[in-house]
């Protein structure tokens, strides 16, 4: 990995993905996110690995795509490199995906935290789709997830003046989950994906899946799988062990079987 720093175990059951292109406050080219894809693959593999936490530096988590490597690019080379199929296979990713965020997360960085599944802002953090700017708009998702995220009219706005939001604009919006000082950013994550690492990892993969389809899927089909995944967890130890904590007052093991 050139453009990425991973450990597998920052924290217990928890691993930590660092974007690391400093200089180009972590500008998402083609290989970088090759890599988040094929570390993606690699944690979701690994059954020591229940929560991933995705993170920048405190300047940038990333301040947008490569402009240098598109600019001179046609609407066929645009095709013909496919960059999205990259971005639909990190959205597959089974596991609770937590975006850290800090200083600048625009164009593509935008839509990378939002492709995540929980968002932790530091107070610098800046979210935007600028891309009108440069004479283009986002492609990654960036008029989806952001409408559904803040809803239109504020995803409108933010679209088609390319202007950014801070860090509370965004909690106030539904944006992100919590905003933190910029020195406690990255460790109110790994606080976060704790309390997921402890909870059964086969359940928590069907409760991820369940609340991505209500974005997906009118209210009767979403119910129904829903429906189908609670049912699912009845076929593991783990609900078995965590009903048995329960009644028996004490705290569960669960293994994810």
């Amino acid at each position: 990995m050139e453009f990425i720093l991973v450990t597998p175990q920052a924290r217990p059951g928890v691993a930590l993905i660092q974007l690391n292109r400093p200089k180009e406050l972590n500008a998402l080219n083609l290989q970088l996110m090759g890599e988040i894809r094929d570390a993606l693959k690699e944690l979701d593999e690994d059954e020591a690995v229940r929560v991933v936490v995705v993170t920048g530096n405190e300047r940038a988590f990333a301040a947008g795509a490569d402009i240098k490597q598109m600019a001179g690019k046609t609407a066929i080379d645009m095709l013909i490199t496919d960059q999205f199929s990259t971005w639909d296979a990190i959205r597959k990713f089974k596991k609770p995906l937590i975006a850290a965020v800090s200083g600048f997360a625009l164009g593509g960085g935008c839509e990378l935290t939002m492709t995540c599944d929980m968002i932790v802002a530091s107070e610098t953090a800046q979210f935007g789709q600028p891309e009108i700017r440069i004479g283009t708009m986002p492609g990654a998702g960036g008029t989806q997830r952001l409408t559904r995220a803040v809803g239109k009219a504020r995803a409108m706005e933010m679209v088609l003046t390319g202007e950014f939001i801070s860090a509370h604009e965004a909690l106030a919006a539904g944006l992100v989950n919590r905003v933190v000082p910029v020195g406690q950013y990255l460790e109110e994550a790994y606080r976060l994906a704790a309390k997921i690492a402890a909870m059964s990892p086969v359940v928590a993969r069907l409760a991820k899946e369940s609340v991505n389809r209500a974005f997906e899927t009118h209210l009767d089909e979403g119910l129904h799988f829903e429906r189908k995944n609670f049912y699912l967890t009845f076929a593991s130890e783990d609900q078995k062990e965590g009903m048995a904590a329960f009644v028996e007052k004490r705290k569960p093991a669960f293994k994810g079987r």
